[in-house]
């Protein structure tokens, strides 16, 4: 099988068909030339790291973010995650402060890797940033091919949990079946809204409960 996007063999397999599409080819284009004119986070190798590390048959949970972020240092490739020793943005501390109030120790690190090893999958709708610029890349196609990674789980799995934090993520649980997953809504994590509905949500205890293997926050 020659690829045509550097992604793990399992998801290639079943986006194949969204990588051959023209919207997908001329965000190619755009995104490789973002890369050799500007700084662009996160680093080229990271931008499917989300994927790369959360196979398609271990996948349980799917948390949806927007936009990675576009700090030194702080984008690799999982929604709300960060780089080891990386200080922790005000969103992750919102997020881990409600790890603990669900009973779950605090992650030592704001590298979420070992939960997308566990099967979640962070996926931020738009999937690279340029530097110091929030959204510099939305509505150049990222968001077709993301939509479309939700639309393509919808179809070929079930018994997953979609945690949706604001309003730009609740709008994906249009693309997913209701009666065949678990839909988790809340406000988002951030400052500006956490104390109006995402701490005290109880979402990781929730997946935990729906979960046949639960995941270690």
């Amino acid at each position: 099988m020659t690829k045509s996007v550097k992604i793990a063999d399992d998801w290639y397999k079943l986006l194949k068909d969204e990588f051959e599409k023209p919207y997908f080819l001329k965000l190619k284009e755009f995104v490789r030339n973002e890369y050799s004119t500007n700084k662009i986070f996160p680093s080229g190798k990271n931008i499917f790291r989300a994927f790369d590390l959360c196979p398609v048959d271990t996948l349980k949970v799917v948390i949806i973010g927007q936009d990675p972020y576009h700090g030194e240092g702080q984008a690799n490739g999982l929604c709300f995650s960060v780089s080891d020793k990386t200080p922790l943005p005000p969103s992750l501390i919102n997020i881990f402060k409600e790890v603990v109030a669900c009973g779950y120790s605090q992650p030592k690190s704001g590298d979420l890797e070992p939960w997308a090893k566990q099967g979640v999958l962070m996926l931020n709708s738009v999937l690279t940033v340029r530097a110091h610029s929030a959204a510099s890349h939305a509505g150049k196609g990222w968001e077709l091919f993301t939509d479309a990674v939700i639309a393509k789980l919808n179809e070929n799995k079930t018994g997953l949990v979609y945690m949706l934090w604001g309003a730009y993520a609740q709008k994906k649980a249009s693309l997913v079946n209701a009666s065949k997953n678990l839909i988790l809504k809340a406000a988002h994590p951030s400052p500006l809204s956490a104390f109006r509905g995402f701490l005290g949500c109880k979402h990781f205890s929730e997946a935990n409960s729906y979960l046949s293997q639960p995941i270690n926050w």
